[in-house]
């Protein structure tokens, strides 16, 4: 047995309107054409849908008992097909991103709400895998782009652009004894122990850089979640190792490390010569472009002795909470090598239609 969705349609508006001529002229068809295709679903479902006497049209047992299932198919075709029609006329502008577990999503939050308001439509899915997780979703489709920290050896096929570079700081609870330290000596890391964050990025390097001569960091709790680590922190259970710009609870401090001794490189990966929808082209386009020491710099900014301070930008502290550590030189923090521009108006010039540059990468930018 198979369905069509006219005679679902025609049925349907038969048993709003219990009324064939009626029914007909709403599904802009003859009335036998109507009758011909709802006594074909009569046969197709081995009953009788519609009982007819004189001029009173009533559903059957069977009729009453399938029309909410039919009416929900219906809805469902429907819906398909809207989001179909949306997609090739641009009006949906699904835009899937990869982070990796130590790469917030506030950093991105400021140019989604832009693209937001200038993108009708614009739909955003978030995944979280570590490097590999999310160079494999890249290369299945399931993402379309992705932020990691330094990424593993890559594919040919992966496009990757470094967006800015920043420190690691140890983040503990306000109540901890190296708390009131401005700088936390190499020495002093000897004796903490450490919460370690499952699959970290830079635990190699942490303890090649600081434990040389140790037999390594003191780690006693460990977990995948970052929600989990920093509620541990808080209770006092040890400190964690994280970049200056995560979000953290308001118990905790960030404190630098003497010498900044863990750096790391975020950067944005893609899949070359993939066609890009417009809301991905936006997406990359200003991503690359943006001036991230300045936009980092509008952050909550944790100052050497943990206090939080609000952005000097907006004069308090945005919906989410971070604590983003100011050297006396911002670029000591943060590196970019990208000009200063509005995001709005860089955003507004990315959705106009760029020419091709002759490179089967298509990004719509040179290189």
């Amino acid at each position: 047995m198979q369905l069509q969705l006219y005679q679902v349609r025609y049925f349907l508006a038969l048993a709003r309107t219990r009324n064939f001529t009626r029914a007909a002229e709403q599904c802009n068809v003859t009335q036998p054409a109507l009758t011909k295709a709802v006594q074909k679903l009569e046969q197709d479902l081995g009953g009788t849908l519609i009982h007819r006497e004189r001029h009173l049209t009533q559903l059957t047992e069977l009729g009453k008992m399938i029309l909410p299932t039919l009416e929900k198919i219906f809805a469902a075709a429907e819906a398909v097909r809207l989001q179909a029609q949306g997609y090739q006329k641009k009006t949906i502008a699904p835009l899937k991103i990869g982070l990796a577990p130590s790469v917030s999503a506030a950093l991105i939050m400021e140019l989604l709400l832009e693209l937001a308001r200038l993108i009708p439509d614009l739909r955003v899915d978030l995944h979280e895998a570590d490097a590999n997780g999310l160079v494999a979703m890249l290369l299945d489709g399931e993402i379309n782009a992705a932020l990691v920290g330094d990424a593993v050896e890559l594919p040919e096929r992966v496009d990757r652009w470094p967006l800015f570079e920043e420190r690691y700081v140890l983040i503990l609870s306000r109540k901890h004894p190296m708390a009131r330290q401005t700088v936390i000596p190499l020495q002093d890391l000897h004796e903490a122990v450490f919460l370690e964050r499952v699959g970290c990025d830079v635990a190699g390097r942490f303890k090649q850089a600081c434990f040389a001569d140790h037999p390594g960091p003191k780690v006693v709790h460990r977990s995948a979640q970052e929600s989990h680590l920093q509620q541990m922190a808080s209770a006092g259970f040890g400190a964690i190792l994280a970049p200056e710009h995560a979000p953290r609870l308001p118990s905790l401090a960030a404190i630098p490390i003497e010498g900044d001794p863990v750096r790391r490189e975020v950067q944005l990966l893609t899949v070359a010569g993939r066609q890009y929808s417009p809301a991905l082209d936006a997406f990359i386009k200003v991503a690359r472009v943006r001036d991230w020491t300045s936009a980092l710099d509008k952050l909550p900014r944790a100052s050497a002795s943990g206090t939080t301070l609000p952005s000097p930008a907006d004069g308090g502290n945005p919906p989410w909470s971070l604590a983003v550590s100011q050297a006396a030189n911002p670029d000591q923090n943060y590196r970019t090598g990208f000009p200063r521009d509005s995001t709005s108006s860089t955003i507004s010039r990315c959705l106009r239609p760029a020419p091709r540059r002759g490179s089967s990468r298509q990004t719509g930018l040179s290189r």
